[in-house]
């Protein structure tokens, strides 16, 4: 047994919280994710740093927010210069790898909307250009034959076996893996082998590839070879095993695509539930009934009921072979002895909208359904079952992980370790901040959205930048998040001491880091 314990740390993309078995689904089975959670804390109030998966990544690395850090939304990219807690758990003795998705860069080589190459290239910054690779994860280095050797260490990460983008073509060392285990790959990923479904809702593909060969079945095996090259080693490890799924396309391969149906689903938070909608809502239900559809694939959406109810099914079934998948892995943890000395964290880098008010994937409404993701620690030193109602943010994960190993941060970490909580005892934080900023207009803004929440167990509190709007939501009466009360004069005061105490937070954002060395 290692002196210090070993992590497996377990994170899936864009899965809301209330869908495991654990936090209550009605419908969707994960009995192995399920068992880790009967083997540790359960977190019933976990809350992202923000609701998009670049920024959010980077927030668990650093402990800081984006507006901090840098990375501050997709399509940014993490400086290489930046501190993960990663990097000081290699400094004192781990073994560090990151298998599957990291997206801690772009991955797709497009530019962003409504920019061209000739505008970035003109346009001068408030710094010099940072020289580093940001390269890594592009898809031109992974179109040649063979394995593309990686820059190590990649923020920390001592071992990459990397995987990038969503649904069945996922690229990466997946994409060079896949051409070389499927001699018809080109058939695989042509659009025209599609297998026969009746499903209308957008981005839902009847893939043809076979659950073995699929990103997820990817993901778990690199992670087994992972676990079983540590068998016998003297130095503890941190495995972060990423996989890219439930996130859109809706596509779960072989027996997974038909497990669920979506008459086993209901559309339980309708559009019609919302007594008040705010003006992005409205934009897109009048986007959706206009019609006018998605600028890009990753930008929110209104469907109707059946839609929605055909996602979830789909989105179950990718759920449930993420499960298996997760159930091998702590199989092989436990055949190899690892099990008793490893800590089990199983998390998700932001939500899905997934039908409450008929909204489906992510965007500028930072709604509990994106906000809110599910968290389970399960620690050799209390393997029993709890759940902790305290408040946590990703942004607490470094400081957390630090604490338990026995490491300070470094200055400038954001995060607040919840470790009593852990224990059983209170949580650390009374309120927290979540950021969302926007890459491009969408959603009826006239400029990228900048979004900033304060989150209390009673309270929601939004603003948006240079709107004449907010949002303010009653959670111990309202916990739906149904009216807004911006505009209530009853409540007037309340929206007052949260907007003090959201300015607070704000002032709090002045980078601490590098400390001074001089007195002047």
């Amino acid at each position: 047994m290692t002196k210090r314990p070993n992590f497996l740390f377990i994170i899936t993309d864009q899965q809301r919280s209330d869908w495991l078995g654990c936090y209550g689904h009605p419908v969707l089975k994960t009995p192995n994710i399920d068992a880790i959670a009967a083997r540790g804390v359960r977190f019933e109030n976990f809350h992202v740093a923000t609701p998009v998966c670049m920024p959010n990544r980077a927030s668990l690395l650093t402990g800081r927010y984006p507006s901090r850090h840098g990375l501050r939304h997709n399509g940014c990219r993490l400086p290489l210069s930046a501190n993960t807690f990663v990097d000081q758990l290699a400094e004192v003795g781990y073994h560090t790898a990151a298998i599957g998705k990291s997206h801690l860069q772009p991955f797709t080589g497009m530019t962003p909307l409504g920019q061209t190459e000739e505008e970035i290239a003109a346009r001068a910054e408030a710094w010099k250009p940072d020289t580093g690779d940001y390269t890594q994860e592009e898809p031109g280095q992974y179109d040649s034959a063979g394995r593309y050797s990686f820059k190590t260490p990649y923020y920390g990460y001592q071992h990459v076996d990397m995987v990038t983008t969503h649904g069945d073509r996922c690229g990466g060392h997946y994409q060079q893996w896949f051409r070389e285990n499927a001699p018809d790959w080109e058939a695989l990923h042509d659009d025209a082998n599609q297998l026969p479904h009746d499903y209308t809702c957008p981005q839902a593909y009847r893939t043809p590839i076979p659950a073995e060969l699929y990103p997820t079945a990817y993901v778990r095996d690199r992670a087994i070879d992972y676990l079983d090259s540590r068998v016998g080693e003297d130095d503890p490890f941190f495995g972060f095993v990423s996989f890219p799924d439930p996130h859109h396309p809706f596509n779960p391969p072989g027996k997974y695509w038909d497990m669920y149906s979506p008459d086993d689903f209901e559309v339980s938070l309708p559009y019609a539930a919302h007594k008040n909608p705010t003006p992005p809502m409205q934009w897109l239900e009048n986007n959706w009934k206009t019609g006018g559809g998605q600028k890009l694939p990753q930008e929110a959406m209104m469907l109707n009921d059946r839609q929605i109810k055909e996602a979830m099914a789909l989105t179950a079934g990718m759920m449930a072979f993420v499960d298996d998948a997760v159930g091998d892995i702590m199989g092989a943890l436990e055949r190899n002895g690892q099990l008793e000395n490893t800590i089990i964290c199983f998390t998700s880098d932001h939500g899905d909208y997934l039908g409450d008010f008929n909204l489906m994937l992510k965007g500028a409404l930072p709604f509990k359904s994106i906000t809110r993701v599910p968290f389970i620690w399960s620690d050799p030193l209390q393997r029993d079952a709890a759940t902790s109602p305290a408040l946590a943010s990703t942004v607490d994960l470094a400081a957390t992980i630090l604490e338990r190993v026995g490491i300070a941060p470094f200055n400038g970490n954001q995060g607040k370790s919840f470790k009593s909580a852990l224990e059983g005892g209170a949580g650390v934080r009374d309120e927290l901040l979540i950021e969302f900023n926007d890459g491009g207009n969408r959603l009826g803004f006239d400029s990228p959205a900048r979004v900033r929440t304060l989150l209390t167990p009673d309270w929601r509190y939004t603003m948006y930048r240079d709107q004449d709007w907010g949002e303010l939501y009653d959670l111990t009466h309202d916990p739906d998040e149904t009216h807004n009360l911006w505009d209530d004069p009853a409540h007037f005061i309340t929206r007052a001491h949260l907007a003090e105490r959201l300015t607070h937070h704000l002032t709090a954002q002045m980078d601490e880091s590098p400390s001074a060395n001089r007195v002047a």
